[in-house]
């Protein structure tokens, strides 16, 4: 695992030893850069199911303003604090440590971010309610993008109560990618 570009460009993650996470490709990790490149520099980001933190950071490298990395693991929140301060990023994200509905609910009244990553593992039915309470705690941006990874065979609904749309569905082998915008 490696930041592809930008001010950290090729320098290597820390990655987990024996845990159970599924980190995101490098070759999906370009293509999503690649569909957000004009959304990330100055912008604040959200990585919600953060893991090793490696999308927070490549959206650091390339220039976003300040990141929320987050994750519910003791072991994933000490990889990501590593990771962060090996290459420089420590006073430009800030790491949580909870599950996505409370860290939500925290961040709610606070800033609003522009890009939001959620990752959550596969089949466990966090994506749809992660979704919800990004869009219905006022914590996004005018404009915001959300990028979801997911299984392959997953589709995200278009939620006209919730007020957001999917605008760009990719697919990548398993892995699937869709981006949520507000309607």
């Amino acid at each position: 695992m490696r930041v592809i570009t930008g001010s950290a460009r090729g320098r290597r993650l820390k990655e987990p030893k024996n845990m159970d996470i599924r980190p995101t490709t490098d070759k999906v990790k370009e293509s999503i850069f690649n569909i957000l490149q004009f959304d990330i520099e100055g912008r604040r980001v959200l990585d919600l199911f953060a893991g090793t933190g490696q999308l927070g950071i490549e959206a650091l490298s390339r220039g976003a303003a300040h990141a929320v990395l987050a994750d519910r693991s003791p072991a994933c929140v000490r990889l990501i604090r590593k990771n962060a301060d090996r290459l420089g990023f420590a006073g430009r994200c800030t790491v949580v440590r909870g599950d996505y509905r409370t860290v939500i609910r925290k961040l709610q009244g606070g800033a609003r971010f522009d890009v939001v990553f959620l990752d959550p593992p596969y089949g466990s039915g966090a994506l749809p309610e992660a979704l919800s309470g990004l869009f219905s705690r006022g914590i996004l941006a005018e404009g915001a993008v959300v990028a979801c990874e997911h299984g392959a065979d997953t589709v995200i609904e278009d939620d006209a109560q919730m007020r957001y749309a999917a605008c760009d569905r990719r697919r990548y082998g398993s892995t699937g990618y869709t981006f949520v915008t507000a309607r």
